[in-house]
């Protein structure tokens, strides 16, 4: 459920008509609905209620202080893959003792600023990091909290480009050779194993590769305590998927029974990192239309965004759906939604079916609140766009656009 629909015949987010945002903001930007956000954050913490456990949100999938603002206001803890995620979540308020650090390729100056600022753990992804988090953890006096990630060699049946839980991968430690290097960690100087984690993909439809990879996880566990190596947190990860067209991903419910069955009566605490599920469908991108185009086998309708605005559609061929924002009775056409990126992957939408549109009219590029600006670019000196948190009858700019004057700030010229 979201809180973008029509009223009349104007598309509304929350109880704010998105054309007045257009007049006073611009085209193109994007728009959050923070009802949307809580609202989803409830039902998937409901799931879990009565159990230990703990919500890292998956900050990679948007990283707007606003939303990270609302995330830590709910409770939340982060799921962080660069130390600019760190530092992000830090501004919003949100608790490093509830952070755990994720990613294969986790830079020194990152793991020094990770163990100073206090995170719950890292998720430790090769032997060489993990070496190196001892080094450093030595050097500052300091005893480094980790985890594993494990690569279960589950198949997550998603996109091939957002598995990331097969042996094929780059993710994660083999699960076979989980162990031996746990028995390494556990006997480094710096080190305090805490935890085990896991990660098999992004935009799940289906809850039988969690219980799979989960039910591994819980193998390696009884092990390791066998073993002597107590195991305090069980992260299972995020990537459960949302409606984006005809998907039926399980609910927050559903999902929530899987894990719960696989981990059995555990006493320790589960973390999740859900990112798409929370932000999904929680925003749009708006867009004005420039130009109609007729080619000989296509109608084109060109906008005023472009890949560098939303890349999803020409990285994944994701399908995103298009809604007027001001709904009408006119014939439908067949057409390509496109910018004006110099490139022939520059698309939002493929033979995609709309009402006949005219130029200045306004599109909505529907659940696009993950992924979407936080992979934006400056391609073709484009500044980025705004981004806009509505919430009842208000709206709020959390995001200036960039302008031509931004798009050279920090570059100089060389001298001679």
């Amino acid at each position: 459920m979201n809180y973008f629909n029509y009223q009349g015949n104007k598309l509304h987010c929350e109880e704010v008509p998105v054309e007045t945002i257009a007049a006073e903001v611009g085209t193109p930007f994007y728009l959050y609905s923070a009802s949307t956000i809580e609202r989803h954050y409830r039902v998937f913490e409901e799931a879990f209620a009565g159990v230990n456990h703990l919500i890292c949100f998956s900050v990679k999938s948007n990283s707007n202080i606003a939303v990270l603002k609302l995330m830590a206001t709910m409770g939340a803890g982060a799921d962080i893959v660069s130390g600019g995620e760190l530092y992000r979540t830090l501004k919003a308020g949100i608790k490093p003792g509830k952070t755990v650090f994720s990613g294969v390729g986790k830079k020194e100056d990152e793991i020094r600023f990770a163990l100073d600022t206090g995170i719950l753990m890292f998720n430790v992804e090769s032997f060489e990091e993990l070496e190196t988090i001892n080094r450093i953890a030595g050097y500052m006096n300091r005893r480094a909290p980790v985890s594993l990630r494990v690569n279960p060699d589950v198949d997550p049946r998603t996109h091939p480009y957002i598995s990331t839980g097969m042996e094929k991968n780059k993710f994660g430690i083999p699960v076979t050779e989980a162990f031996y290097l746990y028995r390494k960690a556990a006997g480094m100087d710096n080190i305090d194993v805490i935890g085990v984690d896991c990660h098999i993909g992004s935009q799940l439809t289906s809850s039988e590769p969690f219980g799979e990879a989960v039910a591994k996880l819980m193998e390696l566990v009884n092990v390791l305590e066998d073993d002597g190596i107590s195991i305090r947190y069980i992260d299972v990860g995020g990537g459960l998927g949302i409606v984006y067209d005809k998907e039926s991903p399980p609910l927050p419910s559903n999902y929530a029974e899987t894990i719960l069955d696989a981990t059995g009566n555990t006493d320790r605490t589960l973390i999740f990192e859900p990112g798409r599920v929370i932000v999904g469908n929680a925003g749009i991108l708006v867009t004005k239309v420039l130009y109609n185009k007729k080619g000989p086998t296509k109608n084109f309708v060109i906008v005023d965004a472009a890949m560098n605005d939303l890349i999803r559609p020409s990285l994944y061929d994701a399908y995103q759906e298009v809604r007027t924002v001001i709904r009408s009775d006119r014939e439908e056409m067949v057409a390509d939604i496109v910018g004006p990126i110099c490139e022939s992957t520059d698309f939002l939408a493929r033979d995609h079916m709309l009402p006949r549109v005219h130029s200045g009219e306004l599109l909505a590029i529907m659940s696009a609140g993950a992924y979407g600006f936080p992979m934006a670019s400056q391609y073709n000196s484009r500044p980025r766009c705004a981004e806009v948190m509505a919430r009842g009858d208000r709206y709020q700019i959390i995001r200036d656009r960039e302008t031509y004057e931004d798009l050279v700030s920090g570059e100089r010229f060389f001298k001679d």
